[in-house]
């Protein structure tokens, strides 16, 4: 299907549709939270670069064992780097990433004392981290707002009319404006469980979705 640009967005529409959307989505999904299991930020830093082309389930599976293995910033930053492939790779890319974790964790134990760094600034240093890992970090592990745009919060916004962009970064400043701050973290948490349960991209069931009533695609198929 050949994707239809949008129209420009009504920025004050789409405001008013985030306050419609978000009591509801938080009403259907009480339980949303990062899907990655982690117990401190080196492990969500270590599972989101593990989460890229894999899915969050598989990537459980793999870190259950390979944080046994590796417990600190150090561990990761000495590992055998052939070792580190075999223990990843059916996350698929694993010699791609097995880099970028090796090589992140030596700058994490290089400059920040072994502990994963706290501001957007300093993440965006480390190898394989960009503004969507980044954002996962800051909004799961150190309480600062955060808007994560994965492939679900992509799919959802343009299918929402919440912004007219598909680039991830501009996106997420587009949301940044109409989202209210606080909620930035939990309105990520929220798209995703929806893109996952209703909002599929293949076959949404905009028949049952508790937001069809707000979202263009229940009554446009050219958002889907």
């Amino acid at each position: 299907m050949t994707k239809t640009k949008l129209s420009k967005i009504d920025k004050a529409e789409a405001k008013k549709r985030i306050q419609k959307i978000c009591p509801i989505l938080a009403k259907t999904y009480p339980d949303a939270r990062c899907a990655l299991e982690h117990k401190n930020p080196l492990q969500l830093l270590v599972a989101t670069i593990l989460s890229a082309q894999c899915t969050d389930v598989r990537v459980n599976i793999v870190t259950k064992e390979l944080f046994k293995k590796y417990k600190t910033a150090k561990d990761f930053a000495d590992a055998d780097i052939k070792q580190m492939e075999q223990n990843i790779k059916s996350t698929g890319f694993y010699r791609n990433k097995s880099s970028n974790i090796k090589t992140a964790c030596q700058r994490i134990v290089e400059a920040y004392n072994g502990k994963v760094p706290k501001t957007m600034y300093k993440l965006l240093e480390l190898k394989g981290v960009g503004r969507k890992t980044a954002n996962v970090i800051l909004g799961n592990c150190f309480g600062v707002p955060s808007i994560t745009c994965d492939t679900h919060m992509i799919r959802l916004a343009r299918r929402l009319q919440l912004s007219e962009n598909s680039d991830a970064v501009k996106l997420e400043y587009d949301l940044m404006k109409i989202v209210p701050e606080k909620k930035w973290t939990i309105f990520s948490h929220l798209i995703v469980f929806h893109g996952r349960g209703y909002c599929k991209a293949r076959k949404p069931d905009c028949a049952n979705c508790p937001i069809a009533e707000h979202c263009a695609a229940t009554n446009n198929s050219k958002f889907l």
